[in-house]
């Protein structure tokens, strides 16, 4: 089979909701669905967490992080406590983290496994950026903010773990294709994993959204982290850096005390939510 006939694959698999899942992405869906629920009782969340040990010792390590910990003194050290502090959207962040690392660890291909992990890389200091930017900046919803960074390159992972089947598929000419392939990819996946209308609006106007002068929506938070993220994704095509800002536009935005300062708080978050993570 060759490259454009494994991408069509793929691709139409993805459209037809054939998604090839690991089963922990699909116990982690089924907690997912639990917790968009409006009416989930705490007790019944609490219940699901412990349902899954890994998930649950993610949970108290999260809740324990700088992400979410700021201003409380004490430690918690039960996954009620983790929870109440977390609360369930932060929660459903956290199982969407778990979902798209676990896209990539059963690749065996050793030059897949490193793409994988810079595109973790990247997606982390993304998810603090954006949480940060957020905050100090585009003052859109920070919690929102951070789970879009966290799963906006959910179809780059999805790809690389289907990669692993076919040799060759991401090699450097396969650029052209790929960017066709990962964007029908995204969307179907995002669909999938229930992904929030919003963002996943923002997610997919990163192929060509530009930056608002001054930055005040989802889509421009996640085009600044991007184009911050001290780390690159794997997976970036020419068009998202020539529509990406420019260091000249983010001096214009930001004042260069305060970009110091965003990027040493993100920094602190990313090494605090990645060991949270086991990452």
């Amino acid at each position: 089979m060759n490259k454009l006939q494994a991408f069509g694959l793929i691709v139409s698999q993805a459209v037809r909701g054939e998604l090839s899942f690991p089963t922990s992405v699909n116990s982690a869906l089924q907690l997912q669905l639990a917790l968009a629920e409006p009416d989930c009782h705490i007790d019944h969340a609490i219940k699901l967490v412990l349902a899954e040990p890994l998930l649950a010792a993610r949970t108290v390590a999260l809740a324990n992080s700088a992400v979410y910990s700021r201003g409380d003194a004490a430690p918690v050290t039960s996954v009620r406590a983790a929870v109440m502090r977390m609360g369930y959207r932060n929660l459903y962040a956290l199982v969407a983290a778990m979902v798209v690392r676990q896209f990539g660890s059963k690749i065996i291909d050793p030059v897949l496994r490193q793409k994988a992990t810079q595109l973790w890389e990247h997606t982390a200091h993304v998810a603090a950026l954006a949480h940060v930017l957020a905050r100090r900046v585009t003052h859109v919803d920070a919690d929102t903010a951070l789970f879009a960074g966290i799963v906006h390159e959910v179809g780059g992972f999805y790809l690389l773990s289907r990669a692993d089947e076919f040799p060759g598929l991401l090699d450097d000419d396969a650029d052209h294709w790929m960017e066709s392939a990962e964007e029908i990819i995204s969307r179907e996946v995002m669909k999938k994993l229930l992904i929030p209308l919003a963002v996943s609006v923002a997610i997919e106007g990163l192929r060509d959204g530009l930056l608002s002068i001054p930055p005040d929506s989802l889509l421009d938070t996640l085009l600044l982290a991007k184009q911050l993220s001290p780390v690159p994704s794997p997976l970036q095509v020419t068009y998202v850096e020539m529509l990406t800002p420019s260091d000249s536009v983010i001096d214009f935005i930001i004042d260069n005390e305060t970009l110091q300062s965003i990027l040493a708080e993100s920094n602190e978050e990313v090494r605090s939510m990645s060991a949270a993570l086991l990452v």
